[in-house]
């Protein structure tokens, strides 16, 4: 289902505060520009005065009664509000929760496999929730998840925090650790630098052969038909040689 964009348009707007003539109500408690109460007026001296100082009447507390309202630039007023959010969602640290689930019988191989995928998940500030799955009559052996709990906390020793105990809920059995305050440094990026000493290599020119005009053979070929030529002639003088000397062996 697509909402109008007039309606969000709306929605919007309403989220704004009440500004000049949007302002509905009789009376205000109006602060001015250097933060000095001027009293309760009615609104519609409360704008003259605002537009006599070349500013707005901006409603910053609808609830109170009477609403108060401060004459201020509202450009910069809204401008001043989006740099704040967004230096606080800079400043802001999001924290996810990471789970690992293990099974009773975890071999040793995948016990430090997903040990390590612990240790990730807390160097990166997470907190993880590690789990124990039981099926069947591996209920009855609970002792057995507390165990591999443990074995884990001994791995992460002094590296963590245990925000909730090991406990058995239907038949997983959880426990939640955080990372500890200065136990994770961060990794300091590292820069690459180029080496700009070092000279860059020069592609030489190839040089292109002169092609033949029309009626004149390549050069390569003239040399392929004078040996061509070559071979003709020894295999003629060897076959007069051969002639002549069968004709004189003939018998007397």
């Amino acid at each position: 289902m697509t909402i109008p964009q007039k309606q969000m348009k709306n929605d919007d707007r309403n989220k704004e505060p009440r500004v000049d003539r949007r302002i509905r109500v009789p009376e205000v408690l109006v602060i001015d520009s250097d933060g000095n109460k001027l009293g309760v007026l009615p609104t519609y001296e409360a704008l003259k005065r605002a537009q006599e100082q070349g500013l707005n009447l901006v409603e910053v507390a609808p609830t109170s009664r009477p609403p108060v309202c401060r004459i201020l630039d509202y450009g910069k007023y809204k401008y001043d509000q989006k740099q704040d959010q967004k230096r606080r969602k800079k400043n802001q640290i999001v924290i996810d929760l990471k789970e690992v689930k293990f099974r009773p019988k975890v071999e040793k191989h995948d016990f430090e496999f997903k040990v390590r995928h612990c240790k990730r998940f807390l160097a990166q500030g997470d907190k993880v929730k590690a789990t124990i799955m039981f099926r069947g009559r591996e209920l009855a052996h609970t002792e057995l998840g507390e165990v591999i709990l443990k074995r884990l906390l001994a791995e992460l020793e002094g590296k963590v925090v245990v925000e909730s105990t090991p406990r058995l809920e239907g038949r997983n059995m959880s426990m939640l650790i955080a990372p500890k305050p200065g136990a994770w440094p961060k990794k300091a990026k590292v820069e690459v630098k180029s080496d700009s000493t070092r000279p860059e290599k020069v592609k030489r020119p190839v040089e292109a052969k002169p092609k033949p005009l029309d009626g004149e053979a390549p050069e390569d070929e003239d040399d392929e038909e004078l040996d061509e030529s070559d071979d003709t002639d020894n295999v003629d003088l060897d076959d007069e040689d051969e002639d002549e000397g069968a004709g004189g062996e003939q018998p007397n």
